[in-house]
């Protein structure tokens, strides 16, 4: 009975290496083509993962329990007017913690200085604000101080931090001031940004009797920030219209800024999968990139080929050769693939100022990945050399 040839596995691997050390240039191509694929899956995945951290974090900074309830239409169409007692009446919900009411005031343009025009109002609009707004929308000041219950009756005002920049106001001191509705206010504070309200932001703030006075009467809420507990806060939302306004609530629109914040995460969700779906593709061509090498290499090294089995070498030992080939083919553009989407991720982290995050599931798939498409792309050229006969291979033409 004739023995079977066997062969070791430390036997294979340098006769699978053969085909890599002679056709450098063959070899890099297709190993660049799997390594693209697996960079942009790991890639998007850290970068995802990188900026959901940090929009996470941001929520928990900002806080979910923020509501705001504002003016909206009546039945006929036409804007609606919140009751002006309807911060008092808010205040007394169960659930709420702070309350701060502002009114939009119109018809009155902030400038550095009177000699600018008045059409020109760089998108700056004034607001009525009371002491209670610091508080509520737990805003930092950025200089100065603000409202009080006694300032707030005199001509001075707090700018928020776009309004600061664009009126040109650095920084404070006794004769920082803005001209608005035909009077100098005097400067007293500039706020930090507000994320959940970037309205304020661009806003100069005045005092509710202060503003009473420009306009000659009394001006109702137009916007009611509410901070509740964290909780209850779902529970309040559906309380404040009828809380606001009891005869006619559905004139009175409430809304959660932290649910913009939040769509953000579902919409990177969404995004992830048309950028995974890319990488899939980019893998593909891959795969048929390694499929083609390995089929040239089949057709190239035929006399090699015949030589192997004439010598005693069995049709599994030269499939497992170049299978063997292909898996090194796509394990080396793994490893490169997943350094590159690494490195990728940590230069748009560090740029965008988020905390570099890496799944470490993407980086044990993305190996998974590049050897299974080796693998797979090199079952069809590894038959291929198995069914060569030795005098079919060794036959010169």
């Amino acid at each position: 009975m004739t023995e079977q040839s066997r062969v070791r596995f430390a036997d294979i691997l340098p006769a699978a290496t053969v085909g890599l050390r002679t056709r450098p240039i063959r070899a890099v191509l297709s190993i660049v083509g799997i390594a693209i694929g697996i960079a942009a899956i790991v890639a998007v995945l850290g970068i995802t993962r990188s900026s959901q951290s940090d929009l996470l974090a941001r929520l928990d900074r900002l806080g979910t329990n923020l509501l705001t309830v504002v003016n909206g239409q009546t039945l006929g169409g036409d804007e609606a007017q919140l009751p002006a007692t309807a911060a008092a009446t808010i205040a007394r919900t169960e659930g709420v913690v702070r309350v701060a009411p502002t009114a939009e005031i119109d018809g009155l343009g902030v400038y550095r200085t009177d000699r600018i025009p008045a059409y020109r109002t760089n998108g700056l609009s004034v607001r009525a604000a009371d002491a209670t707004l610091l508080s509520t929308l737990d805003v930092r000041l950025a200089q100065g101080a603000f409202f009080t219950e006694a300032t707030a009756r005199y001509p001075v005002v707090v700018l928020g931090f776009d309004a600061a920049r664009q009126l040109g106001v650095s920084h404070l001191d006794t004769s920082t001031r803005v001209w608005l509705g035909g009077r100098w206010f005097v400067v007293i504070g500039i706020l930090g940004p507000v994320e959940l309200a970037p309205e304020v932001d661009s806003s100069v703030l005045i005092g509710f009797a202060v503003a009473e006075e420009n306009t000659g009467h009394d001006i109702p809420p137009s916007r009611i920030y509410v901070r509740t507990d964290t909780d209850r806060t779902a529970t309040v939302a559906a309380l404040l219209a009828r809380a606001t306004n009891p005869q006619q609530p559905h004139t009175v629109a409430v809304s959660r800024p932290s649910d913009a914040l939040a769509a953000r995460l579902a919409v990177a969700g969404a995004t992830t999968n048309l950028f995974l779906g890319l990488g899939a593709v980019a893998l593909l061509v891959g795969a048929i990139g390694i499929a083609n090498t390995m089929v040239i290499s089949v057709l190239e090294r035929r006399t090699e080929i015949g030589l192997r089995r004439a010598l005693g070498a069995a049709r599994r030992h030269v499939a497992a050769q170049f299978l063997v080939e292909a898996v090194l083919l796509g394990v080396l553009g793994g490893v490169a693939g997943v350094v590159l989407g690494a490195a990728f991720t940590v230069a748009v982290a560090l740029h965008r100022g988020w905390q570099p995050l890496i799944p470490s599931g993407a980086i044990a798939a993305a190996f998974v990945a590049a050897v299974v498409i080796g693998a797979l792309a090199g079952l069809y050229p590894a038959g291929r050399a198995a069914r060569l006969a030795p005098t079919d291979a060794l036959r010169t033409t």
